[in-house]
């Protein structure tokens, strides 16, 4: 599979943007656990043309993350189009434009998936976002919809691969449906049979094993698939699914000491990006998935949350043993 001039090789695997998960720490221990592509979480083009330090700070990244991408969203051309010329002198290996995001606040922009409603506007945008970007490529994460009412999918793809959009990403449900609900990857295997569509397909939504990567990519016909929440303190599943693709067995999971000297090592390199006090803050999403299913990990969770510095957090962490542990004992 290709993107503009980036070759991600056969079924890529790709990290799913999320907001204050896939920073720079995390999307370095998921490259190297095998995603093929990782992505910011999404950044505000408002915030970005008004040289806002958290919108800098967002995009920032190490070469270790090559390929990487950086997400926009906005409910103005005038912005995204000013967004779009500060993130490619960033230099990424592309931008993605979120056209997604259910959440009200987005929402309530004419940002993200408000824009699902106005498929006049989701084409020009794209176009000033891909005219913006030169010779980068520009990619598309979007919904199925609205609602069900007002399914698209296929005449948006289309659409959006005419204004030069390279690759089109779709969470399987509407924005009616949020998160709820199960994906509905029948979707997809229309998505990818429609006629005359020639961009990659990547197929997102309820991803959360080796056994639904394969599946996604057995019944749907996706050229990628897209994990989001399933990596979350899980970022082994990116090789795991890599090898049940190719060989049909499932790898041994984690042990318990790899999970806390990999969750150890995402905190130090939160804190070197982050600064100690959010560095430690930003952590907290992760420490749930991590310590999942660890005999004593919702004791040692709940002692590690009370902390504020990373010194006490890594003695915890790396301390640790399932059967010795009674800190809230």
């Amino acid at each position: 599979m290709e993107i503009g001039k980036i070759n991600l090789g056969t079924k890529p695997l790709f990290l799913a943007p999320m907001e204050d998960v896939t920073d720079s720490p995390f999307r370095q221990i998921c490259r190297r656990m095998g995603a093929d592509i990782v992505y910011t979480e999404f950044i505000s083009s408002e915030a970005i043309i008004r040289d806002s330090e958290i919108a800098m700070h967002k995009m920032h990244f190490e070469e270790a993350e090559r390929p990487f991408a950086i997400q926009i969203f906005g409910g103005r051309e005038e912005a995204m189009e000013g967004a779009t010329k500060v993130a490619v002198a960033n230099q990424p290996d592309l931008i993605d434009i979120n056209f997604g995001c259910p959440v009200f606040k987005i929402v309530k922009k004419g940002a993200g998936s408000a824009c699902l409603k106005d498929p006049g506007m989701m084409e020009r945008m794209a176009g000033t976002v891909v005219d913006a970007a030169g010779d980068l490529p520009v990619t598309v994460k979007t919904r199925l919809g609205w609602d069900d009412n007002s399914i698209r999918i296929q005449e948006v793809a289309l659409m959006l691969q005419s204004v030069g959009i390279k690759a089109l990403t779709v969470h399987a449900r509407t924005r009616a449906q949020k998160y709820k609900g199960d994906a509905r990857w029948e979707w997809l295997k229309k998505l990818r049979a429609t006629p005359g569509l020639h961009i990659p397909v990547i197929g997102n939504g309820d991803v959360t094993s080796p056994q639904l990567v394969k599946k996604m990519f057995d019944e749907t016909g996706v050229d990628g698939v897209m994990i989001g929440r399933g990596a979350i303190g899980n970022p082994w599943i990116f090789n795991q699914a890599r090898h049940y693709l190719g060989t049909g067995e499932l790898l041994p999971e984690a042990t318990v000491q790899e999970r806390l000297e990999l969750c150890a090592e995402q905190l130090r390199l939160s804190v070197d990006h982050h600064g100690e006090r959010y560095g430690v803050i930003i952590m907290k999403k992760h420490y749930g998935q991590y310590l999942k299913g660890i005999r004593n990990g919702k004791k040692l969770r709940a002692a590690i949350m009370d902390e504020k510095e990373v010194a006490p957090i890594l003695e915890l962490l790396l301390n640790f043993r399932e059967e010795e542990f009674y800190a809230l004992a």
